[in-house]
């Protein structure tokens, strides 16, 4: 069993001499981390706009139910 750990363990474990085998690796994980950070930034945009469309229609209908209240009486 341990033989068979330690084979697997190997499989993942390569480290080559000539270091410019890391480049590719190293573009393509900096594309995707620039990816993700655009993504998150996006989306912590876009909430942030929805956000006040829904404080806006809030403020909207308790005007409304306020007006309808003061309307009745």
């Amino acid at each position: 069993m341990t033989f068979i750990n330690s084979f697997v363990v190997a499989l993942f474990l390569y480290f080559p001499e000539d270091k410019s085998e890391y480049l590719p690796a190293f573009i393509t994980s900096l594309i995707f981390l620039v990816g993700a950070v655009l993504t998150t930034i996006f989306i912590i945009r876009y909430s942030k706009k929805e956000a006040l469309k829904t404080k806006k229609l809030e403020e909207e209908i308790l005007k409304n139910n306020e007006n309808e209240q003061h309307s009745i009486n």
